[in-house]
């Protein structure tokens, strides 16, 4: 055996043991932030482990073109990051015609000018960087490594979110909890909040042809002060209009967000039922339901959620809106991470004003 199958060997062995270590922890709690990490480690470490097996086979043909394929799909996302503005654009215009005309629904082109202004940014430092001071330069040369840090975040919010739509689910609910959204002209289900009734339906549907107990749905969403009766109402009627019993149908109508739902709804069932023992699912749409999962483990449901379909275009700009709510519920962490990069930042400023005051 030579070296380089010594050491793919070697290299192997550990890429298991990563693998084993991330599906443990997943399957043991797929509600963390942590999950998305442990993946991210393993498959650097198969993509690793691949690249020495097919260096490994002496096969000049086989690793030119398979060195070529790399390539390529290298160049394809470098090309997409950089024309992310392209897609963040033509995205916004979609979105515009086809959606309410909503701050939330235009996050695209908020993100495609702050990207477009950051390019006119670069090129401008670019063409000026010698006529100004060097410490502005060096304060400007660091600041990406916060972006940086966004970024390493939302790629990791964006492999949670991807993870979660393939938790393994179990047919065997008590209560299905199926999360509310707002009502179109203040009494009217959407498609989007039609879509997770139509999945806590298959859902229990499915359950039932698999000889298990028959679940109940709890509708959960208050009324807002622009619509006509609670959302969990609306929800009820349309979920009955679509052949489910009214006799399984549970209402929660006082709940204002998306951890209320979870708490309110935790009280009920536990009052229906006659213990906190019950075994309980969570619907919303895919984009959403990982971030209602943490609030679910806030809330001390030991549930995990199943993600009704959303309409491809809609996603960028929900997942945006996803993300930065995650941020926020993870602030102070991040505040510290930024913190410590931006006084680091301040300190390599101060290096340099002092390097041209002993220069003068």
């Amino acid at each position: 055996m030579d070296v380089l199958q010594k050491v793919s060997a070697y290299w192997g062995v550990a890429t298991i043991i990563l693998f084993g270590i991330f599906l443990y922890l997943w399957l043991k709690e797929p509600r963390r932030l942590l999950n998305g990490i442990t993946f991210t480690i393993f498959f650097l470490s198969f993509l690793t482990e691949l690249a020495i097996l097919i260096f490994s086979t002496g096969n000049l043909p086989f690793v030119v073109i398979m060195g070529m394929l790399f390539l390529l799909i290298l160049g394809v996302i470098s090309i997409t990051l950089i024309f992310m503005w392209v897609l963040l654009l033509w995205n916004a215009i979609v979105v515009w015609k086809r959606e309410s005309h909503t701050l939330s629904n235009m996050l695209t082109l908020f993100l495609a000018i702050g990207l477009i202004a950051l390019w006119f940014a670069n090129a401008f430092m670019a063409g000026h960087a010698k006529f100004l001071p060097d410490w502005f330069n060096t304060l400007i040369s660091g600041l990406p490594a916060i972006g940086l840090y966004l970024v390493i975040c939302s790629y990791n919010f964006l492999a949670n979110v991807f993870l979660y739509q393939f938790f393994p689910r179990r047919y065997q609910a008590n209560y299905l909890i199926v999360l509310g959204a707002g009502l179109i002209n203040g009494d009217t289900v959407s498609r989007l909040l039609g879509n997770r009734i139509d999945a806590a339906i298959k859902f229990a549907n499915k359950q039932i042809k698999k000889g298990r107990p028959t679940p109940k749905i709890v509708f959960s969403g208050g009324q807002g002060p622009d619509e006509k009766l609670s959302e969990a109402q609306a929800m009820a009627d349309y979920a009955v209009a679509h052949g489910w019993d009214k006799d399984l149908v549970i209402l929660e109508d006082k709940s204002r967000n998306t951890l209320q739902n979870m708490q309110f709804s935790k009280a009920i069932i536990a009052k229906d039922y006659g213990s906190e023992n019950a075994y309980i699912k969570f619907f919303s749409n895919n984009y959403h339901i990982f971030r209602a999962g943490l609030y679910a483990k806030m809330a001390g449901i030991a549930a995990n959620g199943v993600g009704a379909p959303t309409r491809f275009y809609f996603l960028p700009n929900a997942l945006i809106r996803e993300f930065v709510a995650i941020l926020l519920m993870n602030k102070k962490r991040h505040m510290i991470m930024i913190g410590l990069i931006t006084l680091m930042i301040l300190l390599m400023v101060a290096l340099a004003i002092y390097v041209d005051i002993v220069g003068q």
